[in-house]
Formats: structure tokens, C-alpha cells, sequence
């Protein structure tokens, strides 16, 4: 095989398994604004060579690379790293070279340790290389190297030299004037970088039709805003709100999805468009556009973010249909075929045809309302089904999206095969719905988040984690009680930095299916106006309580240091998070009907507790302190009492073996 044009043999350095990096640098890597992005790389060659690496990285706004000098560890494995403080795109590459003059040094280390008897020539090769770096060098640093070249060539005494050959101005000297003519550079690899919330979020799903407090009545922009002190006082910071949109009355459904709707029925959200409107408008009865702004900046001021549903499809009463019969596909007798998903049939809903030859005026006319949401303040949108979309189409639009405002994030709710669910993230989606909801033993779960919060998939995919959707109440929930609802929600709060809530439902432990062998919710919000009176013993205080522990302990607002402790029972999961000082344990019993009991062994190494000497640990649920000693402990969890203990461990390091513990 006769080498490439531009080939040189003498590149001798092997660079390779860099990370981070997605499907080998085709997608970028996902971090948060205040992120270290710690890189690495297999870096090698033949022979018995010392080899120098640096990383070099930049912001895709910046002109200039900064450098970073690479660290070697074990089996050949090299670090960097570099802070990504602001949106957008970063880029970083490593290069390494054969390093001759560190090369030299440690022989000549190695020579003066075994009393060689040739050491002057060895130091005339020393300074033929000194001599050569001063020539790519320039002022003081020209200067100081033929001082140095000269020195080692000169009639000074051998000890004198051998001081100076090994001084750390020569070695700083030598390394910024190396000789890199030979060295080996990658492909930049991409970092995109969110704004924190993309990492951290507390995530509530209300219909605002439901918002009212008059019994009845249609809800308005004006009820939601009357909930968000609630909400703040719960500590959610996010607040999604279902399709705003007119919705049609052609095919209109009824209540629990009866495909006849009596006259008063309001119809479901997703099916967007009518006389009032499509994608760019808002349904009366809710308020104006003006009223949803105003809704938007009234949460700000609360530090609440609105998140908006973005369902790329219409009803049959959508001006789109009227005026772009081409959007859609026709049946053999001439009328546009509905959705479909048999044996379940949507005719209020009408899917794009995005096989149409007008695909480029249909991607562009979405684009535009992605814009005019933006334009109205919306900065979070939760995608409905973005699996039933041509992938590209997400790829292209998210990034036509960012490129004009990098603050804006994009939720999948795409529950659908692995490999989709993780293409979507990779190609734009912040966050994405995950399988939790249906994950409930202690294996399911285990082997689940370790996949999801671990390399590589951690690398492109983040996950939200939501106990229950408007389209989900598991088995786990309907048959679980109280104790169900409470595990579902410390799970979900504590596995993962962004969870959510369908929240009136949740709430109020509502759990009865439409009929048996359902997920579906009976008397549906989806179809129905549903009013949520207050309840004396609802979940809010519980959930308020839980989301001031995630504020308050770094260690929960993230996932790359999940790690899983074994326990004796396998219906008692144990798992930690730790960041800097904060370290966080928390047990449950997954088991929502019985007292479950046993040993936790807890591995200290990874939340750096010394073994040797008892530790104290913060109950963050009931307040209380207990005493530890060594790994291994006992717990007793009463499902109907507090099914989960959530414990802190705060640590001040004195040194490398000395630890103070404190609450």
C-alpha cells in the first residue's frame, strides 16, 4: 500500500480513543456553562522514547488556540483539561510528539546514576539540541538557550554542567521552544456547551384549561400565574405547560378519549388549529398572547421558566391544511389520512407528510414557529413524539434554532427504541424522557442508571426522569399507594439532576387507570377540563421538602459520580453522589407494601471516608444524625412510615489521610 500524498513516516506518535467524544468526534460532547471538561487520549509509539502532549482548545468564537499541557497516567492513557465558561460550541485536539531533549535528559539521569565515564559527549548532544531550540526561539528566551548551549559546551567543571543540564529554567526553556516538526495532531473534537438548567432542573406539567379556581370554569394565563407561588414554594423551576393552541372540532374526541364528543367537550390540546389558529396563536379561552407573556415574565421574577409543548402536527380544522394540502398525504379517495397507530386511530390528528416534494417550505414554516415562540419569551421547549419526525429534520432545526440563540433547550419525548432515543440527543435534544417509569426493581434500576449517567452514553444524553406523564400511570403507581408515589419521587429526585411531575396528579396520588390493563388516567386531563381541589394530605410539603434538599447539596444536581452500593436485600437500593465536600447517600425500600431491613455496604473510597474512624450522617427527610462506623450498616425502611432515607455527608479535607466531619 503506497502511503497518502503528504504522508510523513516521521510523524512516529499514535493518537487515539480521545474522549470525550461521540461516535468518534461525529456529534459533539455535552457540558453545562461552568463545566471542567476533563479530556483524554491514548498516546503512544514505538520504542522507549519520552513523548510530550498538549491539548489545545477554543471557543468556536475565538481566533486563537490556547494550550494546555497533557499529562501521562496509566497504560498510556494522557489528561487535559479546560473550562467551558460561556454557550456555544468548543473545540479540542491534542497533538504529541517524540520529545528528543526529554529523551536525553532522563538517559543522562541514568547515565550520571550508573558513573558512565562518557558524560561530556552526552552533554555536547545536549547542546547541539539547546543550540537548535534557541534558533526557533525569540528575545530573552533565544538569549537564556545559548547561555545554556554554550555553558554545556564550555571548559566549565562536569558538576557544574550536569546542574545546569538538569536546572528547571532549561527544562521550562526547552519546552515551550520544542521541536514539534514531527508531531502528530487529531481532528478537533466539538463540546456544546448549555446553560446550567440543561443539567439541573425541577420540571411541573399543568393544563392550564384546569388552572381555574372557579369549579368549571376554563382555566387562563391569568390562573397559572395565581399558582406559581405554590410552585416556587414547591421548588420546581421549570413549569410546562401542554399545547396553548386552538384546537380543532372536526373529529373532535370526548371525554376518556371517546371518539364522539358531546357538545361542551373541550377536545384534546394536541389537536392544534381551528378558525382561531394554528401554531402560532393561542386558544381564546386561555387569554392573548400579551396575557401569555405576561404569564412568562411573571414567572421569571420568580425564577420559574416556562416550557411550552411543541407537537409538529394539526388537526383537521389547521389553516395549513387549507392552504398546504401538500403538507399532508392523501388516501386513495382523496381525503388526508389521520394518525395512526393501530390498533390505535387519532382522526383528530393529522401527521405531516415530510416525504412531500414542498419538504424545504415545511421544514422552514416549523423553523418559523420555533422563532415566534422564542420571540415571546420561551427559552425551554418539550418536543412531543420527536421520533415520529425524520431525525435529520431535528438535527438540522435545533441547530438552525441554537445557532441564533444558544440559550434555548430542547426536551425529547420520544419513548421509543434505545438507539433513536439516543441519535435525538446526540443530534441537539438538552434533555431526554427516559424508560424510569418503568424501571422498579433494584437490578432494573441499577443496571438502568449505570448505562444512562456513565460514558459513553453519559456524554450526549441527559436524562429526565418523571414518575408519571398525563400518558403514564404505571402499574407500580396504580397498585402502590401512598408509599408508591413517595419512592417514585425520591427516586427520581435524587437519581437524576432534572425530574419532573404531571404535578395536580401527582400530587393528589391519583392512580386510577381508565380500565384495567391501562396507563391511561381515567377522566383524563387531555380530554376534559379537571378541577384539583386542595387535599389535607397531598404530597406538596413532601416534594417542597425533597426539592429544597436538591438546592441545597450540589452532590444532587448532577450525575457523572452515581455509584451504586450493595446492600444485603434486593429490595433495598443504596446509592451516592458526591461533589467536593458534599456527599450524599441515599437508601430505599422499592418494595411499597412491605418493611424491608438490612445491611448497606457502603464503599468509602468513593465518597472519601476513612474506614478507620466513625463518620456522622445527616437524615435530610426527618432531620435526624446518626453515628456510623465502617462500611457496613443497617437500615429498616417502613413503606407506610418513610420509605427512603436521604443522608448527607459533609466533609472538610486536611489532608490526603485526615479528614473532619461535619454536618
Amino acid at each position: 500500500m503506497v502511503p497518502e500524498t503528504g504522508f510523513d513516516g516521521r510523524r512516529r506518535v499514535i493518537i487515539e480513543a480521545v474522549s470525550p467524544s461521540v461516535d468518534d468526534g461525529r456529534f459533539p460532547a455535552k457540558r453545562v456553562v461552568g463545566d471542567v471538561v476533563l479530556a483524554e487520549a491514548d498516546i503512544f509509539a514505538d520504542g522507549h522514547d519520552v513523548l510530550s502532549a498538549v491539548m489545545l482548545w477554543r471557543h468556536r468564537d475565538e481566533t486563537e488556540s490556547h494550550e494546555v499541557r497533557a499529562l501521562p497516567r496509566v497504560n498510556d492513557r494522557w489528561r487535559a483539561e479546560f473550562p467551558v465558561g460561556q454557550l456555544g460550541f468548543y473545540e479540542f485536539s491534542f497533538q504529541a510528539w517524540v520529545d528528543h531533549f526529554l529523551t536525553w535528559h532522563r538517559d543522562l539521569r541514568k547515565r550520571i546514576e550508573a558513573q558512565q565515564p562518557d558524560l561530556d559527549v552526552q552533554l555536547r548532544i545536549g547542546a547541539q539540541m539547546i543550540r537548535a531550540a534557541g534558533g526557533r526561539a525569540a528575545g530573552r528566551d533565544r538569549t537564556r538557550l545559548q547561555r545554556y548551549a554554550a555553558g554545556l559546551e564550555g571548559d566549565e567543571e562536569l558538576a557544574d554542567k550536569l546542574r545546569d543540564a538538569d536546572s528547571d529554567e532549561l527544562l521550562d526553556l526547552m519546552w515551550r521552544n520544542s521541536d514539534r516538526a514531527h508531531a502528530t495532531r487529531t481532528e478537533p473534537f466539538a463540546v456544546e456547551v448549555d446553560r446550567p438548567r440543561a443539567g439541573f432542573s425541577t420540571w411541573y406539567e399543568l393544563f392550564p384549561r384546569s388552572a381555574s379556581s372557579t369549579a368549571g370554569a376554563h382555566g387562563t394565563f391569568r390562573d397559572v400565574e395565581a399558582q406559581l407561588p405554590r410552585l416556587e414554594k414547591m421548588g420546581f423551576d421549570v413549569l410546562y405547560l401542554p399545547p396553548v393552541h386552538p384546537i380543532g372540532r372536526t373529529f373532535r374526541k370526548g371525554r376518556n378519549n371517546a371518539i364522539n364528543a358531546a357538545p361542551h367537550d373541550v377536545g384534546s390540546p394536541w389537536a392544534i388549529g381551528s378558525d382561531e389558529g394554528g401554531h402560532h396563536d393561542v386558544h381564546p379561552q386561555l387569554g392573548t398572547i400579551e396575557d401569555f407573556r405576561h404569564l412568562v415574565a411573571a414567572a421569571a421574577e420568580r425564577r420559574i421558566e416556562v416550557a411550552i409543548d411543541i407537537a409538529f402536527q394539526t388537526s383537521p380544522d389547521h389553516p395549513w391544511v387549507r392552504e398546504h394540502e401538500d403538507w399532508f398525504r392523501k388516501r386513495p379517495d382523496g381525503t388526508i389520512q389521520y394518525a395512526e397507530n393501530p390498533p390505535k386511530q387519532y382522526q383528530d390528528i393529522y401527521p405531516f407528510d415530510f416525504d412531500t416534494e414542498a419538504w424545504r417550505d415545511l421544514w422552514d414554516e416549523l423553523c418559523g414557529v420555533l422563532r415566534f415562540w422564542i420571540g415571546q419569551g420561551v427559552r425551554i421547549f418539550r418536543v412531543d413524539n420527536p421520533h415520529t419526525k425524520p431525525l435529520p429534520f431535528w438535527q438540522w432545526v435545533i441547530r438552525e434554532t441554537r445557532n441564533e440563540h444558544p440559550d434555548v433547550l430542547f426536551l425529547a419525548e420520544a419513548f421509543t427504541r434505545p438507539k433513536i432515543m439516543h441519535w435525538l440527543a446526540k443530534a441537539g435534544f438538552a434533555q431526554s424522557y427516559t424508560y424510569f417509569a418503568w424501571r422498579n426493581t433494584k437490578s432494573e434500576l441499577t443496571s438502568y442508571f449505570t448505562e444512562i449517567t456513565r460514558p459513553p452514553v453519559s456524554e450526549f444524553f441527559r436524562p429526565n426522569a418523571w414518575p408519571n406523564t398525563p400518558d403514564i400511570l404505571t402499574e407500580y403507581l396504580q397498585y402502590g399507594g401512598r408509599p408508591a408515589f413517595i419512592i417514585r419521587l425520591i427516586l427520581a429526585a435524587t437519581l437524576s439532576a432534572n425530574y419532573g411531575i404531571y404535578g395536580p396528579a401527582f400530587e393528589r396520588l391519583i392512580a386510577e387507570p381508565r380500565e384495567s390493563g391501562s396507563e391511561e388516567y381515567r377522566d383524563s386531563e387531555k380530554y376534559e377540563i379537571r378541577p384539583w381541589p386542595r387535599m389535607e394530605d397531598d404530597l406538596s410539603e413532601l416534594i417542597a421538602r425533597i426539592n429544597r434538599i436538591r438546592r441545597d447539596n450540589p452532590a444532587l444536581q448532577q450525575n457523572a459520580s452515581l455509584r451504586f452500593h450493595p446492600t444485603t436485600n434486593d429490595e433495598i437500593l443504596c446509592y451516592s453522589k458526591s461533589v467536593g465536600e458534599d456527599s450524599v447517600v441515599t437508601v430505599v425500600n422499592v418494595d411499597p407494601h412491605n418493611t424491608q431491613s438490612g445491611w448497606v455496604e457502603l464503599d468509602l473510597g468513593t465518597l472519601q471516608v476513612d474506614a478507620n474512624r466513625p463518620f456522622q450522617v445527616h437524615e435530610l427527610l426527618s432531620g435526624a444524625r446518626y453515628t456510623w462506623h465502617g462500611a457496613r450498616n443497617y437500615v429498616q425502611l417502613d413503606p407506610h412510615v418513610v420509605p427512603a432515607h436521604i443522608f448527607r455527608i459533609r466533609r472538610k479535607v486536611r489532608s490526603e489521610r485526615d479528614f473532619e466531619y461535619f454536618l
